[in-house]
């Protein structure tokens, strides 16, 4: 698959398609292909949007449920599926949920196994995993070779570990069924359909103060919904046996601080900013590989935000 050309006429695998990056990219898809969208889909009303837009919705739970609806040989897999219970209050942690261990590692990594298991005659795999695997390095690019480490935990008890011991799957898998892959390792997602930023506005607009660690400034790599999607091809180009592993972010380091200034801008309310331990720190990447491999996005952060803004709360007039 070419990296420039958008994906056409092609039978696709995508799960995860109901979340907030998955539903961009299953509505840019939809209309040209044949797509397959694997959920547990508990909300009807899931699965009722996806098929609308002509989406072939296949019910099952990755964790234990029976795949043979799906076809055996796609395209592509497309791999955007997360289960992350539990949560860490990011101020007092005696609010703590240490989340169901044993069914996320069996959603996250047993469930990915066994996509690629049933699905081994696919013609490629894009496997989303996080830049939240790696063990914290201050404000250093971390690299793809970087060590890894249980980055979240501060505020997700299971999701660094769960996403690390998915890589460990996948690569397994890739070179088990020959399947060319893709791991890549997304940053901060955002866009029409939401993200982290749109959590931080709602903070600003209900006048509550937005936590970030003390390690100030605290900085990451935003990326659009919009480039998410444009480079979805090129991922796939870049899959490979044993599996390619990219960072997958914006190449704009941008902090949390700086994002919620500008939308206070915006929407006329300054944000109150706080500090603590509590959270996850800078988590910011390197850009190297997938500027070589795949392209760099496109989208500047302050458009991408007044965008997300003018989608998510139309009723705010924006300043500026």
């Amino acid at each position: 698959m070419s990296p420039s050309s958008p994906l056409e006429g092609k039978q696709i695998v995508l799960t995860g398609a109901g979340g907030q990056v998955g539903l961009p990219i299953a509505r840019a898809l939809a209309p040209k292909n044949e797509v397959h969208a694997v959920a547990r889909f508990s909300n009807p009303a899931d699965r009722e949007q996806l098929e609308a837009l002509g989406i072939r919705c296949v019910q099952a739970d990755l964790a234990h449920g029976d795949l043979g609806p799906l076809p055996a040989g796609p395209d592509c897999i497309l791999n955007f599926a997360v289960s992350k219970t539990g949560t860490n209050a990011v101020v007092d942690p005696s609010g703590a949920d240490g989340g169901d261990w044993d069914y996320d590692l069996a959603a996250n990594a047993e469930g990915i196994g066994r996509l690629m298991g049933h699905c081994r005659e696919a013609g490629g795999v894009l496997h989303c995993s996080t830049t939240g695997v790696y063990e914290h390095k201050g404000h250093e690019p971390l690299r793809e070779a970087d060590p890894l480490g249980d980055n979240h935990r501060a505020i997700l008890p299971t999701y660094s570990l769960c996403k690390i011991a998915a890589e460990a799957v996948v690569r397994f898998a890739a070179r088990a069924f020959d399947l060319p892959t893709t791991i890549a390792r997304l940053n901060v997602p955002y866009g029409n359909n939401g993200g982290w930023p749109l959590t931080h506005l709602d903070m600003i607009l209900a006048g509550q103060p937005v936590y970030v660690h003390e390690e100030q400034p605290n900085f990451f790599n935003p990326i659009h919904e919009d480039d998410i999607i444009a480079q979805i091809p090129g991922m796939l180009a870049a899959a490979s046996v044993p599996a390619t592993i990219l960072n997958w972010g914006g190449n704009e380091r941008v902090s949390i601080e700086d994002w919620c200034a500008y939308m206070g801008e915006l929407v006329g309310a300054m944000p109150k900013i706080a500090t603590t331990t509590h959270t996850i720190a800078s988590v910011t990447v390197d850009t190297t590989q997938l500027e070589r491999q795949v392209g760099l996005p496109k989208t500047n952060w302050k458009d991408g935000l007044r965008r997300m803004i003018a989608a998510q709360r139309p009723d705010i007039e924006l300043q500026g």
